[in-house]
């Protein structure tokens, strides 16, 4: 997985986060970072129109909302995506599911043929249901065993998400 060509698209929280408090990067923008110095892959940063509160209870209050009304814009437009032949997806895990933000970016994309790496940051969801629900979003791709790291941990993980792009 390492030598093929890349793109990671992710979306990630700075501010206050569950367990790790005000944070000035968010923990699934550290893994993506620890991806793209590993494969050299394309970055794409998926960033919401309507900015998410900087405290942590609003924030939960705004994620409900947009999951509920499957309504949240992003600011710019995802890479076109043929060149890339391994997509890696990654987000925190909100309620067992991708953040929708993360569902508006990918949701229109042709993945045939694509292989997806899924990555999560959580604080004991793991994975949660994030692997099935990008099968379906995704139809056509391949989608490969998903890494999931406690955001907690992230600043120590480099050698897991290594171990895990090459072994995967």
């Amino acid at each position: 997985m390492k030598d093929k060509k890349s793109l990671i698209i992710y979306f990630s929280r700075a501010d206050e986060n569950y367990s790790v408090g005000y944070i000035e990067k968010g923990n699934t923008e550290v893994i993506a970072e620890y991806i793209q110095e590993i494969t050299n892959g394309d970055m794409f940063k998926v960033e919401p129109a309507n900015p998410y509160a900087k405290d942590y209870n609003t924030c939960i209050e705004e994620a409900k909302e947009r999951q509920a009304n499957h309504n949240a814009p992003i600011i710019g437009e995802v890479p076109n995506i043929t060149e890339y032949e391994v997509i890696y997806i990654g987000a925190p895990v909100y309620w067992s599911d991708l953040p929708e933000e993360m569902v508006t970016a990918i949701k229109d994309l042709n993945f045939s043929g694509k292989t997806i790496r899924p990555f999560t940051t959580h604080e004991g969801s793991g994975l949660g249901s994030i692997p099935s629900q990008i099968k379906k979003i995704c139809s056509g791709a391949i989608v490969l065993d998903g890494l999931a790291i406690r955001g907690s941990s992230v600043n120590t993980s480099k050698n897991r998400v290594e171990d895990w792009i090459l072994n995967g």
